[in-house]
């Protein structure tokens, strides 16, 4: 089965190669090449309030790491606003009232790796809104460098209103005519603080629409040229694509540039077109030459790894859950604050499973709580669940 041959796209990054510098001013418009269509938006790189500066470097001005610090981890993508139920169940149209709660899986990554006690940044575009100022906000509050985060005076920021039905899990409704995190354009990019990561992380939501996929390619190039390892989640949301084929044309399009991805059941089932995500023989069409680490999450059964050299399973947290939303982007969390700081955790099996068991709590201790960052657990509460939940 050829699942790579929607590869060829990833030859668009040799069109990249030239990126305005990330201090010079915003154009109005977008550039008037065929790869990014014209639009009247425009963005600013600071909004009105003086918050929006970077939070705190991740790194000096000469790209070292601190004494102590730890090697920075930098998210892409979409950070928007999650309304979820209070009550477990019901339709959108029934539900009597939502709680606000920040959420976009790059983000939540980002966030979630500073709450286990990690370096991270996130680089994205919100509104010039309240909910922009309050995202910016939020991230600020969590440590999390926001030195990459864009505002578009033009747009607004990105809402999804999220069913829950009894048993946690989600259907949404997402509100983007555009929003502004679809507008990130390839000269708003913070090239330095992606340049300087240890990881980039990011998904697919961000290769849907220009000028953000350009923007994306852009990214993921130049990390990748920098020797950054790139950890890829797709984090399918079928609703926000064209159409089935395009999202799953989408999503492989990308596929072989990553050296870690992360998928669930669903996922592979789509990028498939139906076979079985329990066979090991499917998973491993996924499995690129380039690949370091596949990682299947199965909820609360825990997950699935596969690499050159070994495969295997490791049993997650029984817990009730409430709320599934972020629980993906806890493990991703989880996995990559323990990668980042020692890589040869990839070539050792016993160590793996390890890491792998503190990622599998991460996300089980989100799902107990409603919302996705307001969830994320910190280092000691999962240190706390691995002594006192039984697996």
């Amino acid at each position: 089965m050829a699942l790579h041959a929607a590869a060829s796209s990833v030859a668009a990054f040799a069109s990249n190669s030239r990126l305005r510098p990330t201090n010079s001013p915003s154009p109005r418009a977008f550039p008037t090449t065929p790869l990014f269509p014209s639009s009247s938006s425009s963005s600013s790189f600071a909004p009105l309030r003086t918050h929006t500066g970077c939070v705190r470097a991740a790194a000096g001005s000469n790209g070292v790491l601190a004494a102590g610090e730890s090697p920075l981890i930098v998210c892409f993508g979409e950070m928007l606003i999650d309304f979820v139920p209070t009550v477990s169940g019901l339709s959108l149209a029934e539900a009597p009232a939502f709680k606000k709660a920040p959420g976009g899986a790059p983000a939540n990554v980002a966030v979630g790796i500073a709450r286990l006690g990690g370096s991270s940044a996130f680089v994205g575009k919100v509104g010039e809104d309240e909910f922009g100022y309050m995202l910016a906000d939020i991230l600020k509050e969590n440590n999390v460098n926001n030195q990459g985060l864009r505002f578009d005076p033009a747009a607004r920021t990105a809402l999804a209103f999220v069913t829950l039905r009894s048993d946690g899990e989600r259907e949404f409704m997402f509100y983007r005519n555009p929003s502004a995190d679809m507008l990130l354009e390839v000269n708003e990019l913070d090239l330095d603080l992606i340049t300087k990561a240890k990881i980039f992380h990011y998904g697919s939501i961000s290769l849907i629409t220009e000028p953000c996929k350009s923007a994306h390619v852009a990214a993921a190039k130049a990390a990748k040229d920098a020797g950054v390892l790139l950890s890829y989640d797709p984090n399918l949301r079928l609703p926000l694509w064209p159409s089935a084929d395009s999202a799953r044309e989408g999503i492989l399009g990308i596929w072989e540039i990553a050296d870690i991805i992360k998928i669930s059941e669903e996922e592979i089932s789509f990028l498939t077109k139906g076979e079985d995500p329990y066979d090991d023989a499917v998973v491993r069409k996924l499995f690129h030459p380039n690949l370091k680490l596949l990682l299947v999450t199965e909820g609360p059964d825990g997950c699935r790894y596969y690499s050159k050299e070994f495969s295997g399973r490791v049993s997650g947290l029984k817990v009730t859950a409430v709320d599934t939303t972020g629980a993906g982007d806890a493990f991703v969390a989880g996995i990559l604050s323990g990668l980042a700081s020692d890589f040869s955790l990839l070539q050792d099996e016993g160590r793996l499973r390890e890491a792998l068991k503190f990622a599998n709590a991460c996300g089980a201790l989100t799902v107990m709580e409603r919302g996705a960052i307001p969830a994320l657990p910190t280092r000691q509460a999962v240190l706390d669940a691995l002594v006192n939940i039984i697996a």
